[in-house]
């Protein structure tokens, strides 16, 4: 349904997307992921028609973007990064004028309002609402039309969590009557609970693209060793490391080991051996945020962005 070839874009001499090519398949949900300036909102605006790719090509539908805007915008919904309506207007009146806009029938309002929890303030001035009240509001608009394509730049910002819960809901249902989701974010659970596969995106360029599932797999992989020890030795750190660690730390009575999955029996056996006396073990999987951060600083000389810290939480800026 969205084919995106090469797509290149730059302002002046900053290319702000390069050579990105991504294929989402009809009834996908996929996440664009990456920190702050990686091209996020770019390549959407690209796909939506805001912004004249440089290079390559993206196709709506089978329908160039480029050449035949107003048909591809036709195929698709699209929920920008920053959503803003008139202060003076209700919720009822700002989902009006945009079924007017949209030519869409005026039924569909009731179910959005219902959807979003925005029924008891449908008749309260926008100029009212809370951060995320606009963005529900937002949501809302977005859903309106019965667009097979639906394309949402940070979705889930500034929702609170009954909001956040109802827009999970909704995509869900989007995504069971067959429609297409790309969507950028921040908030790594929305990618784990919606999204079918992660694009990653870093300075432009796509890193990666992985199914959610090999992710999840990432996170089995990179599991760490936790062994709680009944006395501390810097000495059971080089004993794991000789039965084949590729690192262990110790912090307290705590060793830290990373290893593959089939040498943590050996490991345990050689600290004991060594006179070590293992109190209770586990394995600490790492967080989808360090998988994902694992890719960006792969790809990046040097340590991840500040802004990277916490992304789970974090209100996004320009993407």
């Amino acid at each position: 349904m969205i084919q995106i070839a090469n797509l290149t874009k730059r302002f002046g001499t900053f290319v702000a997307v390069d050579k990105v090519s991504l294929d989402v398949q009809t009834g996908e949900a996929v996440a664009l992921l990456g920190p702050n300036g990686s091209g996020k909102t770019t390549t959407l605006k690209c796909l939506t028609g805001l912004a004249r790719p440089d290079g390559g090509s993206v196709l709506v539908g089978g329908i160039d973007v480029a050449r035949h805007p107003k048909q591809a915008r036709a195929l698709l919904s699209f929920l920008p990064q920053r959503v803003a309506f008139d202060d003076n207007l209700t919720a009822l009146e700002v989902l009006q004028f945009y079924c007017r806009l949209r030519k869409l029938p005026p039924d569909r309002i009731d179910g959005v309002l219902q959807a979003l929890d925005l029924e008891a303030v449908k008749h309260e001035p926008v100029g009212q609402f809370s951060g995320g009240m606009v963005q529900r509001l937002g949501v809302a608009v977005a859903l309106l039309p019965d667009a097979p394509v639906l394309v949402l730049d940070e979705p889930a910002a500034s929702l609170d969590p009954e909001g956040a819960a109802a827009f999970r809901e909704l995509i869900r249902g989007v995504k069971q009557r067959g429609r297409t989701v790309l969507f950028s974010t921040h908030v790594l659970s929305d990618v784990d609970l919606l999204a079918d596969r992660a694009a990653i995106l870093v300075s432009g360029k796509l890193v990666a693209v992985e199914s959610v599932e090999a992710l999840r797999g990432g996170l089995a992989a990179g599991a760490r060793l936790r062994i709680a020890l009944r006395h501390a030795d810097e000495r059971f750190a080089r004993v794991a490391v000789l039965a084949g660690a590729s690192e262990a730390e110790l912090a307290g009575p705590t060793l830290w080991v990373n290893c593959r999955p089939e040498q943590r029996l050996a490991i345990l056996r050689a600290i004991e051996a060594a006179g070590g006396a293992i109190e209770r073990f586990f394995t600490a999987e790492p967080s989808l945020e360090e998988i994902y951060l694992r890719y960006v600083n792969a790809t990046c000389a040097g340590p991840a962005p500040a802004d990277l810290v916490g992304l789970r939480e974090a209100v996004p800026e320009a993407g």
